[in-house]
Parts: C-alpha cells; sequence; structure tokens
C-alpha cells in the first residue's frame, strides 16, 4: 500500500503528545464527553474515535504556537499584546451513515505506561489509570466490515476490512461540520476554517497467493458524504481500503533558503539541508551555530552558511537547527547519518574560517578557491565531532569551474554533485571532484602516499576519499584520465569494495576495463571521446583500483547511482541521449532518456538494462535519490523543468503515473517519483509531486535519500518566485515562508517531503536501549536492556538474545521486548522480523550487548583560576579507573556548556576560559568501551557571577582580603 507522509522543514513543529513512532490512542473513563471512546493527539489538534465514527479537531497553527509561547512563559504579559490570545479551530465529524448499533471496539498493542486526569474541581471528571494503546478496531460497523484505527510512521490512518461476502458498496462516510469536500487529483479535500485536510486516494488491495495485489477503488461524493467505486474485485477475498492523512511544510526561514540535500537517522527521522542567504533561518538555542556568519568577512551579503534542520520521525517536532559555515560560501552535497545518530555533511566552501576540528589539523592541503568539506556533528547538534577542510589550490568539490551547460555538467545542479556515506565502523567515504592539479606540496589536491593514483590526469578528476570516525583522513586519491571526471556516487560492495559512479570525458580513464561491459570509452561521431558515465570498483583501503567499466554510448551518458541489492548485485541509474540498450527487461521505454541497469558484481555483463521515462532528446529529470529495495525493486527520484535557460530539459509532461499515483498530473516543472519491479518486469509506481505553475521544484544541487523501505526524504527548492502556493497541509506550522519577501519575491524556501511506497517487503531494524539511552550497547552486568525493533512492519518477530537463556527465541507480535544479562560477556542478539504476506517474508538484523565487569567512577573538581577578574577555570579530573586497566589520553570527553567544542582527554587536568559570567553545565563522559559503564556523563553546574567593581581611595593590590578605611564624602 502506498503511505504518503509529507514532511517539511519548519518553522517550529509543533511537539503535542505524538509519540515519534505512533499516534496512541487514550480510553475515555470518564474524563472526556461520554461520546468519545478513545481520543489521539494528532499534529495540531485531536482524533476521537466514537460508536459509529470519528471526529477530527485541527487547531490554527500559528494561534497554537503563540498560545504554547505563552503558557511556556514566553510574552505572557497580555497588557503588552496588541490583540488578545485567540485559538482558532474547526472540528468536523464523520460518521458511518447507516452503520449497526452493535459495533464493538477492541483496543489492541496496549502500552506500558498509563494516563492520569485530575483537572478541575469536579471529581466526576477526573480518571487515572486510563490505558494507552496503538491501535484500535470497530468490529462490525457493517456486517461483515470492521475499521481498524491505527498509525504507520506516525500519520493516523483507518483501514476499511471487507470480509469475503460483504458489500462494498454499503460503506458511506457522512461528513458534518467541514466548510466544504471536494475530490482534486484523486484525494478527498476536507476545507475548514483553518486549512484544508487531505485524505490520499484510498489505495485498495487484496492478497492472491500471498502477493498484494492493487485494485481500483476511488472516491466518489454526493453532496456531503463519501463512497467507494471498488472495481473487479474477488469478493470470496478479503478487501482493504486505506487512505491515509497527509503532511507538508516549509522551513518557515524568513531569509532566502535554497534546497539542496536529506537522509534520513536510525529511527525515521529527517535531516535536510540548504543554504541560506542571509540570517532568519529558525536555528535551535544551543545549537553548534547559531549565528549566520556569510555576511562576518570576506563573502559580503552575498555570502551563504549551510542550514541544517532534524525533524522527528513523524515531522511533530523539531530535534534541532542549526548554521555551518564561515564568512564565504558554503554548500552542502550529501548527508548521511552514522549508526550513533551523528550527522555527517558533506560538501565545499571557501570560507577562510569555515569551522573546523580540531582546529590544529583543520585544513588538509594548501587549501584556496573551493575546498571539500566534511563534517560530522554530534547526535544533539550542539558540537563537533570532527570536521576537515580539503583541497589544492584549484576548485575542489566543484564539477566544471562555471557554472554552465558544459562538458559533464548537463543538470542546472550539477556544479554541487558529490556523495558521503558512512560504513558499520564509523567510518566515511567521499566522492566528489577536483580542479587542483600538481603534486600536494605545490597546491595539488592532497592525495595520501599509497593511494591507488597519486597524480592527476587532467584538468578535473574525480577523487575518493576516506575518514574515520574521528574524521581523520584514512586515504585520499585520484580517480581519472586524460579528459574531464567527476565521481557523483558511490556504494560499498558486500566484501567492502568501494564501487564508484560518476561520467567521464577521457579515453585513457583509469583500472583495468578488460571484460567488462564497456572496455572502451564510446566515440562520437567525428571519432572524439564522449561522455560516458563509468563505475569503479577499489580496494577499501585505497591502495588498489580493481576494475572499471565505462558505460554509455555514442552521446552523452553519466552515473548518478549505484546501489546494491541484498545478493551483492550492484544497480546504476542515470541519463542517456543515445541508444542505451534495453537487456532482459520486460518493462521498457523506447527512446527514453533515463536509464537503469542491473550489472554482474565484477562488472562483466549486464543482468538487465532498461529506459524508464518519456520518449526524448534530452533528459526528462535530474536525478536526485536512488535504492534497490529488500525485494529488488527499484526506485527513483528526479525533477525536471527550465531553470535558467541554460540547460536542456524536455520536463516533466508526459511521464508515466500510475492509478495510485499521488499527483497525476503536472506542469512540466515538477518531481516524479518512479519504482520499477523487480527483474524491470513493470512499473509499480509513478507519481508527480509539485506545485501548479511558478518556477521549477528543484534541488541546487546534492543529493537525497531512499531508506532501505522505499520511504524517500526528498529536499525541494520550493515556491521560489513566490506567487502560486507549494502543496502544504493543515496541522503543520510552516504552511509557507514567514517573510511576505520571500514568498512573493524572488526568494525560495526549503521544503521536505517524506512518502513512504511501502513496496520494500518486512524489514528489520535492531535498536538497544539501556537506562533510556537509544542506541546504547554497553554496560555493567547485570544490564537490562530494551530491544525494539525500529521499522514495526512486520506480524511476527523472533528475539535470540545470546546468552543461552533459552534455547528457543522470545516470539512476540509488537516490535519490542526486554532481557537481562547478569553476566559479563558480549553477546550477539538476533531479530527475525516476519511477515508471510510479503515479497520477502522475512528479514534478520544482529546487534551486539557487552555487559561488562570493569566500571570507571567519575568525578571532577572545577577549579577557579586567579586572578579574580579571569574566568579561567582548572577541571581535575578525580575519576577512578579499575587497577587493571587505567585511563588513556582520550577516555574522557569534556563538554564546558557554553558551545565551546568539546575536549577529548585523559585524566590530566584541563583549562577552560569562559566569555562572560553565567551559570554553566559541565559534563565529564567516558568514552573509552574499556570500562562497561560507558558512554556515563557526569554533570556538574558552576556559577560565575558577575565581576563588581568597588572604588577605592587607595586601590589594593591583587585579590586577597584587603582592609580599608573608607571616608564618607556626602
Amino acid at each position: 500500500m502506498i503511505r504518503y507522509h509529507f514532511i517539511a522543514l519548519f518553522l517550529l513543529i509543533l511537539s503535542t503528545s505524538v509519540n515519534a513512532q505512533n499516534i496512541e490512542f487514550i480510553e475515555n473513563k470518564g474524563q472526556w464527553d461520554n461520546h468519545v471512546k478513545f481520543r489521539s493527539e494528532v499534529p495540531a489538534g485531536s482524533f476521537f474515535i466514537r460508536n459509529g465514527g470519528f471526529t477530527v479537531l485541527q487547531h490554527n497553527a500559528e494561534d497554537l504556537n503563540q498560545v504554547k509561547e505563552y503558557i511556556h512563559g514566553h510574552g505572557n504579559d497580555q497588557s503588552k499584546r496588541s490583540s488578545p490570545l485567540v485559538l482558532r479551530s474547526h472540528a468536523y465529524a464523520v460518521d458511518f451513515a447507516g452503520a449497526s448499533d452493535k459495533i464493538e471496539l477492541i483496543p489492541d498493542k496496549p502500552q506500558e505506561y498509563y494516563n492520569n486526569y485530575f483537572i478541575g474541581n469536579d471529581p466526576s471528571k477526573w480518571a487515572s489509570n486510563c490505558k494507552i494503546y496503538q491501535g484500535v478496531t470497530a468490529k462490525n460497523i457493517y456486517p461483515g466490515v470492521d475499521v481498524r484505527f491505527y498509525t504507520d510512521k506516525g500519520n493516523m490512518k483507518y483501514d476499511i476490512i471487507i470480509k469475503p461476502g460483504a458489500d462494498a458498496s454499503k460503506i458511506v462516510l457522512r461528513y458534518s461540520g467541514a466548510d466544504n469536500l471536494e475530490i482534486r487529483e484523486k484525494q478527498l479535500v476536507i476545507k475548514t476554517s483553518v486549512g484544508d485536510v487531505k485524505e490520499t486516494d484510498p489505495y485498495t488491495y487484496q492478497y492472491e497467493n500471498n502477493q498484494r495485489k492493487h485494485i481500483s477503488a476511488k472516491y466518489v461524493l454526493i453532496g456531503k458524504e463519501i463512497r467507494f467505486d471498488v472495481k473487479n474485485y474477488n469478493r470470496n477475498e478479503t478487501l482493504i481500503i486505506d487512505p491515509t492523512l497527509i503532511f507538508s511544510s516549509f522551513t518557515g526561514s524568513t531569509g532566502d533558503n535554497w534546497g539542496f540535500t536529506a537522509t534520513y537517522g536510525p529511527d525515521g527521522s529527517f535531516y535536510g539541508g540548504g543554504i541560506n542567504l542571509s540570517t532568519g533561518y529558525p536555528v535551535t538555542p544551543g545549537a553548534f551555530q547559531t549565528l549566520w556568519a556569510g555576511g562576518g568577512g570576506g563573502g559580503g551579503g552575498s555570502a551563504t552558511d549551510i542550514s541544517i534542520s532534524k525533524l522527528s520521525p513523524s515531522g511533530t517536532a523539531r530535534i534541532y537547527a542549526t548554521y555551518i559555515g564561515g564568512s564565504g560560501n558554503e554548500q552542502p552535497h550529501s548527508l548521511v547519518v552514522d549508526g550513533a545518530g551523528n550527522l555527517i555533511v558533506a560538501g565545499r566552501t571557501n570560507s577562510p574560517n569555515y569551522p573546523t576540528y580540531p582546529t590544529a589539523n583543520g585544513q588538509i592541503g594548501t587549501g584556496g578557491d573551493y575546498d571539500i568539506v566534511v563534517t560530522k556533528l554530534n547526535a544533539a547538534g550542539t558540537a563537533l565531532i570532527g570536521s576537515k577542510k580539503i583541497g589544492g589550490t584549484g576548485a575542489d568539490g566543484v564539477n566544471i569551474a562555471v557554472e554552465s551547460f558544459s562538458s559533464l555538467q548537463q543538470n542546472y545542479g550539477d556544479n554541487g554533485r558529490s556523495e558521503v556515506i558512512v560504513d558499520g565502523g564509523g567510518n566515511i567515504y567521499v566522492a566528489s571532484c577536483t580542479r587542483s592539479s600538481g603534486a600536494p606540496a605545490s597546491g595539488g589536491f592532497p592525495v595520501t602516499p599509497g593511494a591507488f593514483q597519486t597524480s592527476n590526469g587532467g584538468a578535473q578528476d574525480a577523487v575518493v576519499l576516506k575518514f574515520d570516525p574521528s574524521v581523520s583522513l584514512s586515504f585520499a586519491s585520484y580517480l581519472g584520465g586524460g579528459g574531464d571526471d567527476a565521481a557523483y556516487v558511490l556504494s560499498l560492495g558486500p566484501n567492502g569494495n568501494i564501487y564508484v559512479g560518476g561520467g567521464t570525458a577521457s579515453k585513457n580513464f583509469p583500472g583495468n576495463t578488460a571484460g567488462t561491459i564497456g572496455p572502451n570509452n564510446h566515440l562520437d561521431a567525428s571519432g572524439n571521446a564522449s561522455i560516458d558515465g563509468f563505475v569503479s570498483i577499489i580496494t577499501n583501503s585505497g591502495n588498489a583500483i580493481v576494475k572499471s567499466t565505462y558505460l554509455g554510448t555514442a552521446s552523452t551518458d553519466q552515473v548518478y547511482g549505484v546501489q546494491f541489492d541484498k545478493f551483492g548485485f550492484p544497480y546504476v541509474c542515470g541519463q542517456t541521449t543515445g541508444n542505451w540498450p534495453i537487456i532482459n527487461a520486460a518493462y521498457s521505454v523506447g527512446g527514453a532518456p533515463q536509464f537503469i541497469a542491473k550489472l554482474q558484481p565484477d562488472l562483466s555483463a549486464f543482468v538487465y538494462s532498461t529506459r524508464f521515462g518519456r520518449a526524448a532528446a534530452v533528459p526528462n529529470i535530474s536525478i536526485t535519490a536512488f535504492l534497490v529495495d529488500n525485494c529488488e525493486n527499484v526506485y527513483v527520484s528526479g525533477w525536471g523543468g527550465v531553470i535558467d535557460g541554460q540547460f536542456p530539459s524536455s520536463l516533466t509532461t508526459g511521464l508515466p503515473v500510475t492509478s495510485d499515483a499521488i499527483q497525476s498530473t503536472t506542469d512540466g516543472h515538477d518531481f516524479y517519483f518512479f519504482v520499477l519491479k523487480k527483474n524491470a518486469t513493470s512499473q509499480l509506481f509513478g507519481s508527480y509531486w509539485g506545485q501548479n505553475g511558478g518556477l521549477t521544484d528543484h534541488v541546487d544541487g546534492g543529493t537525497s535519500r531512499f531508506d532501505r523501505q522505499g520511504v524517500i526524504y526528498q529536499a525541494i527548492c520550493a515556491n521560489c518566485g513566490g506567487g502560486v502556493p507549494y502543496p502544504t497541509t493543515p496541522g503543520v506550522v510552516g504552511p509557507g515562508p514567514i517573510n511576505p519577501a520571500v514568498r512573493n519575491g524572488s526568494g525560495c524556501n526549503l521544503a521536505m517531503l517524506k512518502i513512504s511506497f511501502d513496496f520494500a517487503g518486512v524489514d528489520a531494524g535492531l535498536q538497544s536501549v539501556i537506562k533510556g539511552v537509544k542506541g546504547d550497547t554497553a554496560d555493567c552486568a547485570p544490564v537490562t536492556v530494551d530491544f525494539i525493533d525500529t521499522v514495526a512492519n512486520a506480524v511476527t518477530y523472533y528475539w535470540y538474545f545470546g546468552d543461552g537463556s533459552s534455547p528457543n527465541p522470545v516470539i512476540t507480535t509488537v516490535p519490542n521486548t526486554t532481557h537481562t544479562y547478569n553476566l559479563p560477556g558480549l553477546y550477539q542478539v538476533m531479530l527475525i522480523a516476519e511477515d508471510s504476506t510479503t515479497c520477502n517474508i522475512r528479514d534478520t538484523a544482529y546487534l551486539h550487548i557487552k555487559a561488562g565487569n570493569l566500571p570507571a567512577i567519575l568525578d571532577f573538581n572545577p577549579v577557579k583560576l586567579a586572578p579574580c577578574d579571569s574566568l579561567k577555570f582548572r577541571f581535575d579530573n578525580l575519576s577512578i579507573a579499575p587497577p587493571i586497566r587505567p585511563f588513556t589520553n582520550t577516555s574522557f570527553i569534556w563538554d564546558f556548556g557554553d558551545n565551546s567544542p568539546t575536549i577529548v582527554a585523559g585524566s590530566a587536568p584541563v583549562f577552560h576560559s569562559y566569555t562572560s559570567p553565567g551559570t554553566y553545565t559541565v559534563k565529564l563522559t567516558i568514552v573509552d568501551t574499556a570500562y562497561c559503564n560507558a558512554p556515563e556523563t557526569l554533570k556538574k553546574v558552576i556559577n560565575i557571577a558577575p565581576l563588581v567593581v568597588a572604588q577605592f581611595e587607595t586601590p589594593p593590590t591583587g585579590c586577597v582580603p584587603y582592609t580599608a578605611q573608607f571616608k564618607n564624602t556626602s
């Protein structure tokens, strides 16, 4: 089923009582009106389940934000307000017309916690031990028809379940209280006084031979009633209809804010990256960089900073938002999150003062012009773990020096393409390009000794980089021949080799090409080297290039995606303007200028190759994201249209869409999403997304991502030039850019879009929680661990704890369980998530838990240093290590509580100077995993009082106690 979850970057995403993963249903025990059986909090409102239907309450998001500010003490002096504090709201009811009077409401998946309500002076309205559930089923609404209310990845959903023999035509949803109803783009639009609510096209399906079969269905609107027109379904099998509420919003930046890149976190959280051309980005208190630095130096008013935001999985909360940048210009090209929730940003900068860490060796190479940057933020977004600039005297991280249609730069935004990925050990890999030539000492790119290619081949080469988890450089190498070369994407093969993809105009591209798909560059009609795509295999240590292949035609071809399936086969995706081959593919569109191909792991042959889109001489879309899922289905995201007239585009008009499309029409300048079924047998999905009219919906460079489950996390540069609204939904606080000059002028705003296509089958994502800390995997025995399947889309879960406590697995029907390890040891935990109705039936995930017996005892003492008007402190580390394992010089991290960079240290004292008086929380964290309680943090608060200046007839010297004679001169 297609589940649409649209989020966008925010002004302030509302923080309600919505669980980050699920909207919960709280039973009514008299605390609410007796018609209400269960209540849920949804973004900017509430959802009430009644016996014969449900009620939706929506608040005006701007009003609600002001109320939240008032409640939390920000402006609660009403006398200073120009108008009374008003919360505008709208409620509408949905009833199942003609429903049975014997409906049975059955809740499921009870939670361990509960709510108490002791509000007001009337005890009859008090209630305690109100149970909380994750789903509610209304049985027998009509004969043989049930309705189940639940959430999926933070979305409110209700499935209408029609059992064999039941009549779907009897189902009637009667709306009351809405201002109007209409069917638009196959979606039901419910108009209210505080905005529109949308319910998606009613995706409908049955199971045949354990395979889900899509059934054609649509809404039928008669007055204020909705019916379902269902075509050609098997009345002897269960039929399921499942509309879904959708959400979409902006960042809320008051300054011009361009969209570049997006990625996901282990829990489904959303990270978006763009640039800000001025102040006005809604940064969070305590973020790493709260001030826009672009105007502070040589960059002047035209400078840009990177702007990064993290949203909760449902988009209902802003976790953090920060700038990253110096006085010049920055761009984020790619984002990735490691297993601990730390964000790695790869891009470029020409700022002399771009923030690096440690600063002592923050620049690798001579630097000059643009440099590549790799920056790692901690999970809270408050500090750097590591940050490096790397480059020579030429332009690094820049694909073709001038942004114009030439050489490898075939699409608007190709000037800023690169990718960063991370492996299971936290090592970081980057694919990019360089225009720095010569030896590193004389301004060439700073390649490392022993790299597979240590000298440049032409004016522009691709580069491949690897860093360790602290962002220290492991290797850097050129990758290129005598023409222009650029690496755009990369992926890790099953044996750890690095597969790199991009474009080349070199006849002598490096690597052994013999016996590959394309042993030679494809020549154009004049016998010159054409632009080909390429894939190269590089050893993980960077010391050798195993093999390379050209992928192309006699015209222009480039690779913009490299991904692996679960069997270790690489897939590529890209653009072609030539006669790209169609091989072993039942689905293809002849003459279409985009390709997908599955390759043999040794690059020796195509397994299949196909073309998709609409036949045209130039590309339909610029590709921004690519995925192969658990079921070997292939996903592509991209945008089409014209930005500045330089880059040719055949537009998105006429691209193939499916009956369950989110948006089935286009103005030619939209995003397009495409899903190809396993082995290129058919198109599973096709849809547009974007505003109708106005400037092209696009990105200005960079990559976005699908997660393993086929959920797109897409950054969009939207609503540029204002005028025509970009599609947003109620319940969000960023329905448009705040500043009218941004909405109606020439500015753009970063929008974030999250869509779950639900073709990827069952998946397992194993996460541990120790003492409330998600992702923690070690503690001192005995240690109790909460285990969670973060994907939570299976029916049955098999848990193997690895300590021999039981010969059989613990089996649950909920995606969580708890286990205690009583003895020290390293234990491998295995989770098997199973759903026999999915394409892959089951998936397995592993995790290691360490129960140790070597604790470190943390303690420290702050010491104020002389002179008395100094704000310098010495922090004495008084921690005690086990006798058999002394501390090392990297056992601890100090955080001084003033947003300064953290310090890695041993047991020796450390020194820190504060810039101003105040109250600071100092944190000492043991990070050395040799100690079973790592990472554990000790916090102490220090108060630095403002200095009081006294005037003396004879000034004292020093800061010692002083006796003086005072003379009253009144």
